[in-house]
């Protein structure tokens, strides 16, 4: 039987029978895996030396039936023929990129990237040779050098929400030789499946929609085998795996997965058009608008736009602070994917120095809407009760 995404969201990776009967996959805390004999032990090490496939479990920091099940099912919604759980999205990026990077070898990240993603790229990397160019989308192919070995793109960014043509890039990185690693958070598969697109690997912070309720911290990358059986070697050896625990709470979000993405799909994209009337607002970004730029690459690559909305309030910082100090519903922090609304300045969470906010090019008055599943008509009313004193002032609403 071929199921479609929602059902395989709930079914895929799990076994129809499982231990004791239970409908949920245990959760399995064992940290070591015991022997019956020096004969099973000896068996075991002969199997792993002979193709790295044994067939049983050895010890958690290399693998646990709970996380096992989570993989199979994150592949599966991915459609790559593997996948690996970390302790976080960042383990998940600095551990593919170190397993397939060397000494000499360059990386170019194009188009805008999380913080932290660019902070290693640029300050970490370095220290073990490898040296990385920050471009745009377009200037992929000029960057190129011999020793390019992978373009890291992120779709959408955070938080402008740009969505490169990974189609184009994709079919170029085949012919050049080069991986394509797609970050793919702010997507998710229910949106976006870049190795349909001719991706190589698919990143997310699993912390973020795959998990759903703010409540654990994981990433996974996904992929073809060869890859992923380099990345977890290095796994193994970094120690950067999701807990037993974590692993169970990323297969329980995943099962609500594509229910709660497509109310967000919804609930932001009425968001999006309600603040892009609002007298209050200067900019609005969000790639199902018709204005945002990307719009028609996003059309044509994503079945959904997401549930993260940017938008740039007129009068800048003091007039973005004082709508979300006045929001009600959306608390202030700095996640986002979850049940809850969160809401932030984003430049703010940077540093308190302007000089260094300004080189991620986040305006200090650009705000971060993630949407929950709150009730939509809830949500409007808060924001326009939050941006009310803002429209009475009047004001340029080209000004940011």
């Amino acid at each position: 039987m071929t199921a479609r995404l929602e059902t395989r969201a709930v079914h895929a990776g799990e076994a129809r029978r499982r231990p004791y009967d239970a409908l949920t996959v245990p959760v399995v805390m064992s940290s070591a895996y015991t022997f019956a004999d020096t004969e099973a032990v000896q068996t075991f090490v002969e199997r792993r030396e002979l193709d790295g496939t044994p067939d049983r479990y050895e010890y958690g920091r290399y693998g646990n039936p709970t996380q096992d099940a989570a993989e199979r099912k994150l592949a599966d919604l991915d459609g790559g023929e593997r996948a690996l759980l970390f302790s976080s999205g960042m383990a998940a990026i600095t551990t593919s990129v170190l397993a397939l990077l060397s000494t000499g070898d360059h990386l170019v990240v194009a188009g805008g990237a999380y913080r932290r993603t660019r902070a290693f790229a640029a300050e970490t990397l370095p220290r073990f040779g490898i040296e990385t160019s920050f471009c745009g989308p377009d200037e992929i192919p000029e960057r190129r050098r011999p020793s390019t070995r992978a373009v890291f793109l992120e779709i959408p960014t955070n938080p402008h929400l740009r969505v490169a043509d990974l189609e184009s890039i994709a079919e170029w990185a085949r012919r050049e030789g080069v991986l394509t690693m797609v970050d793919a958070t702010f997507a998710t598969p229910i949106n976006l499946r870049p190795i349909e697109w001719g991706a190589d690997l698919v990143i997310h912070s699993a912390t973020k929609y795959i998990g759903g309720h703010n409540d654990l911290l994981a990433g996974v990358v996904v992929g073809r085998a060869e890859q992923l059986d380099a990345i977890e070697e290095a796994r193994g050896i970094l120690g950067g795996v999701a807990a037993p625990m974590e692993a169970y709470l990323v297969l329980r979000g995943v099962k609500t997965l594509p229910i709660r993405v497509h109310r967000q799909n919804e609930s932001a994209q009425r968001v999006a058009e309600h603040l892009e009337t609002h007298p209050a607002i200067a900019r609005v970004h969000y790639p199902g608008l018709a204005s945002h730029p990307d719009h028609a690459i996003a059309r044509r690559l994503m079945t959904g736009f997401g549930g993260v909305v940017s938008f740039e309030p007129v009068g800048g910082r003091p007039a973005a602070s004082a709508c979300v100090d006045r929001l009600e519903i959306p608390r202030i922090g700095p996640t986002l994917g979850g049940v809850e609304s969160i809401v932030q300045q984003q430049a703010l969470f940077i540093s308190p120095d302007p000089v260094e906010r300004a080189r991620y090019g986040i305006p200090d008055g650009l705000i971060r809407y993630a949407v929950g599943i709150e009730d939509i008509r809830d949500l409007i009313a808060d924001l326009d009760r939050a941006l009310g004193p803002l429209a009475t002032r009047g004001g340029d609403r080209d000004a940011t």
